[in-house]
């Protein structure tokens, strides 16, 4: 299955995507919510719903997917822990030694915004990057869950754009600062369930671009740690639940390490598309421009 949650013509909530096509699945039970917990968390079946969907094909109506403004798939969630180097290559265009222990980092909520809405530079640096991620979306949730089951931990699979702010990342050991800066994080607008994908989401063409330039194109079979592996290794230490976050790292072709840099500028629109879950757009705003906008509405 294929969900989006956002806010139509006239309405808002979870739904269900067929092709071109969502119907609201919150507007058919309010068992769902206004986002993907209740389904992640097993509060409410999708199948089950999904098949009510389709006993009354025409209520609610079907929507056009296009006409849908994205929201966050999770719109308050517990964790989201990231996974630095992940690819060799990107590894090496950074000068990191491979590592034996995956570099794992954490995001604050205020970071992510959903697809579509604006990527913030701030006003502070004008080196704010792009590193194009599949990211996980934690169902069952637990602890030392061993490699072999940790799939079947996984609610559905997102994209993501882990926008950094490369001076303050480089400020300190802890790359914090460089990841937490307000509305840097483009998440979705696509959630879609394992079994619509191959097992670990491996396999995937991921690619960022910025209208016909492409950045980074590569395959999530190039990850060092798989989804499963990832998780079984954060699990060690951390309980998860059910709609935490996992962001699985970027493939080589980011813009600080290129001669010379590609930051992101104001006006543009960075597009993030991993193969069989869609496309992440984000156009790139300069926070004074957003500042002064907001302060005129």
């Amino acid at each position: 299955m294929r969900f989006i949650v956002g806010e139509g013509k006239t309405d808002k909530g979870v739904y269900l995507v067929e092709g071109d096509t969502a119907r609201n699945l919150s507007a058919l039970d309010p068992r769902v919510g206004d986002d993907l917990m209740a389904f992640a968390s097993g509060r409410a079946d999708p199948a089950t719903i999904a098949a009510k969907a389709a006993e009354a094909p025409g209520d609610p109506p079907g929507a056009a997917l296009s006409d849908i403004v994205p929201g966050l798939p999770i719109r308050r969630p517990g964790k989201i822990i990231c996974l630095g180097l992940n690819y060799v290559d990107h590894i090496k265009e950074g000068g990191y030694d491979i590592p034996d222990y995956p570099a794992l980092f954490m995001r604050g909520a205020n970071s992510l915004m959903p697809a579509g809405a604006p990527m913030v530079r701030p006003t502070c640096s004008e080196k704010l990057d792009y590193e194009a991620e599949l990211m996980a979306i934690i169902g069952t949730g637990g602890k030392h869950i061993a490699e072999a089951d940790a799939l079947a931990h996984v609610f559905g699979y997102t994209v993501f754009n882990d926008g950094s702010v490369r001076d303050y990342q480089r400020k300190t050991h802890q790359w914090t600062p460089g990841k937490n800066f307000d509305s840097t994080g483009a998440v979705g607008p696509m959630v879609v369930t394992p079994d619509e994908l191959p097992a670990g989401a491996t396999g995937l063409k991921i690619e960022s671009r910025v209208g016909s330039e492409i950045l980074q194109s590569a395959t999530t079979a190039d990850m060092l740690w798989s989804v499963a592996r990832t998780i079984s290794t954060i699990s060690e230490f951390a309980t998860l639940e059910p709609g935490d976050l996992i962001a699985m790292g970027t493939p080589p072709g980011v813009g600080h390490a290129r001669t010379p840099p590609r930051w992101l500028k104001p006006g543009e629109t960075v597009e993030i598309e991993i193969e069989g879950i869609g496309i992440c757009a984000s156009p790139v705003v300069a926070e004074e421009d957003l500042v002064a906008t907001e302060a005129a509405e």
